[in-house]
């Protein structure tokens, strides 16, 4: 039977950059509930909030759960999430969020993340929406726990509600020195008068300037486990009985089998070999001999080849196979206001220029993993993605089995930054634990990360805009070309606009990436802007405060500016350096950047220093926030720099981390960050925006070193080239 494999689908770019509502479900039993955390308080949140105590029915599960806490006869705050931690400290955020409304320490505060069979599905973990939309809701469900034992404190004393307080994981009465904890309260039966009747949903949360654990860099709670050793992730799943997958890979994309003899591989010991379809796989009882099987089965496959584009011809591709909405492919998506066309006609200046992005991979620490094990009738996988419900959801269609019968476990994973969305390694892996009847890990080599995994798109955009006679902007034309919509709109004032997106026949499988869209858009736009700075004779940075409005935005700029010393900075005249700035906001986030670069011998680009700003609004955890824009920047010189596929007939050329070149430490120049507190204003995430300014402002600033613009992304192979 060939079965159908919802990974085998190419990934349509900008998939995960759209605002997902889950479709919320909790289905753990009472009993199961019990049976795992013991007794205690269990305090759900969805539309409203909903309580139970021991073996109660009542606040029976509501179909849409944001949030479950349960708080033990231990004292110990369980808080069980769908969201995923890999490294942007989701676990440490969410710990923080119920210690603080809870008034505990954070050190009785533990999370159940990412197991299907026990989370609600409250999203993946994408798009930045742990801040914005999972912390809100922890922390109302902690608020909530909070009252009811206040609550039932008081009646329990017969005092007066707001003559009691929570503190230190218990319930105080100043005035009789009285004092109860939470885990007393929740092992009693006083409980039962304060749920009985209904809580208001309005619980009130703890204001910013009251913020004791929100607001300081409380450190990871897996701190030591991870510097020990013990941290065990996807990769380090094992199970007893076990064995190693692994998978015949095509010899190019659009490859077909045409046939394959497991007869070597059934030959050797303890070797199970698999065929179904196109998939060809083999488990074993170590790696290395699967790895042997495979090798064995390869010499006998046949395959029918097709042709496929080349990295050296993409932009001409893209733009050939954009989809204009006639005869029948994906109608394009724009937005205008205003004469856009009559604007460009009567502008006293009209610049028009075009922009292109590489293909290039999320490189995460941890290639996809995953350790799969089918037992009575039931599949349990083991794996590193962002997306636990929807993995669930592949491997249920691709067997066929209802989805209650499938459980996906997500432990702490090495990285995703978007390239963890799909379950790839998970099906593999559970096809061969099905066809040897025993688990199964499947480990992706680096080489099978680069190749078979999804990329961060490529794209052209084409910018057209008009200047007035004071050198004020007065029309907008932006059309982005396959690589996505994240942050398509100007933030500046133009009083007429048109942004499109166009679909294209990509040749490489297209996903989600660190912000999508928006590294491609922002390089565009920015480096334009400098351009038409030029046309205006005005400066960068003055041109660029002339045309916005946007408080937020505007303050990120001056704050990055100032502390660059951008006045200064941009009247230094010394050979082969320059300086550039750029300025960007998505996903809540605003951020704004400053570089000085170096051109060295053979065209070298050097990054000497790099000032960024970012705000996004009430700062959770400084320490984190720092952390994330650091990377961020790193993860930005990669794709501003070097970082990009090489392909040829259908063939990967650079799938090793020798020859496809990410930052290494070397690389990374001095970091001037700055973080715009707002307590004013709600948090956003931040575990993605800040890559967006990098590249404008390093390609703004090797224009004012070399005198040449640079349109095309990654930055050192546009220069080689035009040396």
């Amino acid at each position: 039977m060939n079965l159908p494999i919802p990974s085998d689908k190419p990934f349509e770019p900008e998939r995960y950059e759209l605002d997902e509502k889950p479709r919320f479900h909790f289905d753990l039993s009472r009993r199961a509930f019990v049976q795992i955390l013991g007794a205690g308080l269990v305090v759900t949140a969805s539309g409203g909030v909903s309580f139970a105590q021991r073996g109660s029915r009542r606040g029976s599960a509501p179909k849409t759960i944001v949030a479950r806490l349960h708080l033990g006869e231990d004292g110990i705050v369980t808080v069980l999430t769908s969201k995923v931690e890999v490294g942007q400290g989701s676990r440490t955020q969410i710990t923080q969020a119920v210690a603080e409304e809870l008034r505990v320490p954070v050190e009785r505060v533990r999370l159940i993340m990412a197991d299907t069979d026990l989370c609600p599905n409250d999203g993946g973990t994408f798009g930045s929406l742990t801040t914005p939309r999972t912390v809100p809701a922890v922390r109302k469900t902690a608020a909530a726990a909070r009252e009811l034992l206040a609550e039932a404190a008081s009646r329990s004393w017969g005092v007066d509600r707001s003559a009691v307080k929570a503190g230190g994981g218990a319930i105080g009465h100043a005035a009789s020195r009285r004092r109860i904890a939470y885990a007393e309260l929740a092992a009693s039966d006083k409980l039962t008068e304060a749920y009985k009747e209904e809580m208001s949903g309005d619980i009130e949360l703890t204001a910013v300037d009251e913020w004791k654990v929100l607001g300081t860099p409380v450190a990871k709670p897996t701190n030591r486990a991870i510097v020990t050793g013990t941290q065990k992730y996807p990769s380090d799943i094992t199970r007893p009985g076990m064995l190693y997958g692994k998978v015949l890979r095509p010899p190019s994309y659009g490859a077909t089998l045409l046939n394959v003899d497991l007869a070597p591989a059934q030959e050797m010991k303890g070797v199970v070999a698999v065929r179904d379809g196109q998939f060809v796989a083999c488990a074993a009882p170590t790696s290395y001999q699967a790895a042997q099987a495979i090798e064995a089965i390869s010499k006998t496959a046949q395959w029918e080849t097709t042709t496929q584009p080349s990295s050296e011809d993409l932009s001409e591709y893209l733009r050939e196979h954009a989809h204009t909405g006639e005869g029948g492919t994906r109608r394009p998506r724009a937005r205008s206001k205003g004469d856009v066309d009559g604007a460009l006609k009567d502008a006293h200046t009209t610049l028009r220029a075009s922009y292109d992005v590489a293909y290039i991979q999320h490189v995460p620490m941890e290639p996809r993993a995953a350790m799969a094990e089918w037992k009575d009738g039931k599949l349990t996988v083991w794996t590193g993605s962002q997306r636990p419900s929807g993995v669930r959801g592949e491997l249920s269609q691709a067997f066929g089995v209802p989805s209650d019968k499938v459980r996906v476990i997500i432990p702490d994973t090495g990285g995703g930054f978007g390239g963890k969305h799909t379950g790839e390694a998970a099906v593999e892996a559970a096809r061969l634990a099905r066809a040897a009847e025993r688990p199964v890990a499947v480990h992706w080599t680096r080489e099978e990360e680069f190749t078979w995994a999804y990329f961060r798109p490529a794209g052209v955009i084409d910018v057209a805009a008009g200047l007035d006679g004071k050198g004020s902007l007065v029309a907008w034309d932006f059309t982005n070309m396959n690589s996505g919509a994240s942050a398509l709109e100007s933030p500046y004032a133009i009083p007429n606009a048109r942004t499109t997106f166009q679909y294209s026949d990509s040749p490489l499988r297209g996903g989600s990436y660190r912000c999508l869209a928006a590294t491609a858009n922002t390089f565009a736009r920015e480096s334009f802007m400098d351009e038409l700075a030029g046309e205006a004779g005005a400066d960068p940075l003055a041109f660029r405060l002339n045309h916005l409005e946007h408080p937020r935005l505007r303050a990120v700029l001056e704050a990055a500016a100032s502390a660059f010393g951008w006045k200064d900075a941009i009247r230094k005249t010394e050979k082969n350096v320059g300086v550039g700035l750029a300025v960007g906001t998505d996903k809540g986030g605003y951020v704004a950047a400053c570089v000085e670069v170096a051109v060295g011998p053979r065209s070298r680009i050097e990054v000497r220093r790099l000032t960024q700003a970012f705000e996004c609004g009430a700062i959770q955890n400084p320490a984190n926030l720092r952390s994330q824009v650091e990377g961020c920047i790193v993860m930005g010189l990669g794709g501003a720099l070097s970082e990009a596929m090489q392909f040829k007939d259908g063939k990967i050329l650079n799938a090793t981390l020798k020859e496809y070149e990410v930052p290494r430490f070397k690389d990374v120049p001095e970091l001037d960050i700055h973080l715009l507190d707002r307590p004013d204003l709600p948090s956003a995430g931040a575990g993605e925006s800040p890559i967006i300014a990098v590249a404008p402002a390093i390609g703004n600033a090797l224009f004012r070193a070399t005198g040449r613009r640079l349109r095309s992304l990654p930055l050192q192979a546009a220069l080689s080239r035009e040396a």
